[in-house]
């Protein structure tokens, strides 16, 4: 079971990105993949569709203003793993060790980088559509963020285990959904939604349920008042690798 996630979040440059994404695809992240422990690769952009709701959720959300943490939004890399410390028992934090690989690397700009255990899961309708510790669904929302107070630790843990989590469990287009805690990086939480597509996304979650919180009389208004989110956070993003529908 994929219990761990390390998430990479960053930007590239505007200009031609084709050996990056290439290297991505063709070395470095099937090289993963055979490690002992580590489970699934996945690489998303973001940019997808979203609608007015999500546009009035995301601009209502809290931002952190600590510097320190990496602006990077436009693309995601995960990689899914047996527990943290498979990760923290390999070399994959220090990088490619190959001169190549190292050049690649540092095309990526502000890079945001977090460990994160789940403790809390649920199969969405369509969870069929794959089996438990494969790659992810072909699009993802994925949020980051802490909270102001430590009440609102305990407000937010019972919000996902009450509300959030049972819904999708029920809801169309949805492949299963995670809550994630941090082992390491500045998020304490993390949120993975998958959907079969776009507009999956944003016609069943969006609309009917993502867009609860805009109402000031409901409990996810509340939330989003007192959670503090990482620059993007939640990107909504399409899989770029594995291609959808190549067995992955």
């Amino acid at each position: 079971m994929d219990n761990a996630i390390l998430a990479v979040w960053y930007d590239l440059p505007n200009f031609d990105n084709t050996d990056y994404i290439d290297w991505l695809h063709g070395d470095y992240l099937p090289d993963l993949r055979t490690r002992p422990g580590f489970l699934w690769t996945a690489h998303y952009r973001t940019g997808g569709d979203e609608g007015p709701a999500m546009n009035t959720v995301r601009g209502a959300l809290g931002r952190s203003d600590d510097p320190s943490i990496g602006t990077g939004t436009q693309y995601l890399m995960l990689v899914g793993g047996a527990e943290v410390s498979t990760f923290f028992a390999s070399d994959i934090m220090d990088g490619p060790q190959d001169p190549s690989g190292r050049e690649m690397m540092s095309l990526r700009q502000g890079v945001r980088t977090c460990l994160f255990s789940t403790f809390a899961r649920v199969d969405g309708p369509l969870m069929g559509l794959r089996a438990p510790g494969q790659t992810p669904g072909p699009v993802i929302q994925m949020g980051s963020f802490r909270t102001r107070t430590l009440d609102d630790e305990f407000d937010v843990c019972a919000w996902y285990a009450r509300h959030r989590l049972p819904a999708i469990a029920h809801m169309e287009g949805c492949i299963a959904a995670r809550v994630m805690l941090s082992a390491a990086g500045w998020a304490k939480y993390s949120v993975l939604y998958e959907f079969t597509s776009l507009e999956a996304r944003r016609a069943n979650f969006e609309e009917k349920h993502e867009a609860l919180g805009i109402a000031k009389d409901h409990w996810s208004h509340r939330i989003h008042e007192y959670t503090l989110h990482t620059p993007g956070s939640p990107s909504v993003a399409e899989r770029i690798w594995p291609l959808v529908g190549d067995g992955a």
